[in-house]
């Protein structure tokens, strides 16, 4: 069975490039896993099908409707017999990082909540007992974005999706010891006087192993320090439709 991921948002038109394209479009083509698009704004209320209004106490901006959110996910879950991991995008939530990526991957039906304008309806999130999660210490017009870079970063890691049979295992933050992953070459061998290190020339893969390792634990203590003495063993947590 593919995993199931369900996007709530309201600009679904956003998504079709993105899930299309390259390998979320063969991933969903082969059947490893199944994106639906779910449009908010169809679950609206009035003629206007309205999805936001001002927020109690004053304040600027708007807030999405907890009658509109709460149905749409609902929808979503009736739809997919496995219970559903409800995420919504929000610069409040935890820390979207490979950790995450990995334990989101072991899920067999996501269900991704793009936030918009000053958030959404605290009774919603209660409801739903949806998760916040932020992909960074900055704030985006929308959550479409962020529901993008989800559900790529979960994606590459469901078995089948790329081509390696463990590519994914050998990334920058997916290493054992989550270090960066050192530098690639690729032909020619020499470039404007570059040459590629003679070592990944050599056939010897076990020097080649050792090389690599030292070139991740330098790049790693160069250019990301904090990864090689982690706060803590779980880091820091501050914080449809088909599209063919």
């Amino acid at each position: 069975m593919s995993m199931v991921i369900h996007v709530v948002t309201l600009f679904p038109e956003m998504f079709s490039g993105v899930f299309g394209t390259s390998i979320l479009k063969r991933a969903r083509r082969d059947r490893r896993i199944d994106i639906r698009v779910v449009p908010l704004r169809t679950f609206g209320v009035g003629p206007h099908r309205q999805t936001d209004d001002y927020p109690f106490g004053g304040g600027e901006g708007m807030v999405l409707r907890a009658d509109v959110v709460v149905p749409a996910v609902e929808w979503a879950m009736m739809h997919q017999a496995s219970p559903a991991r409800v995420l919504v995008t929000s610069p409040q939530g935890r820390l979207f990082d490979q950790r995450l990526a990995e334990e989101l991957a072991q899920s067999e039906h996501l269900i991704i909540v793009a936030g918009h304008y000053e958030g959404l309806d605290e009774r919603a999130r209660l409801l739903l007992n949806a998760e916040e999660v932020s992909i960074g210490d900055f704030v985006l017009t929308g959550g479409e974005l962020p529901a993008m870079v989800m559900v790529d970063a979960v994606a590459r890691l469901i078995p089948g999706v790329l081509g390696a049979k463990d590519g994914a295992r050998h990334d920058s933050f997916s290493r054992e010891h989550g270090w960066l992953e050192g530098p690639q070459y690729t032909r020619p061998e020499e470039y404007r006087g570059l040459q590629v290190p003679e070592v990944l020339l050599s056939g010897n893969h076990q020097a080649i192993r050792a090389y690599q390792e030292s070139m991740a634990e330098l790049w790693t203590k160069t250019r990301r320090p904090d990864l090689l003495n982690p706060l803590s063993p779980e880091g820091t947590h501050d914080e449809g439709r088909d599209i063919d």
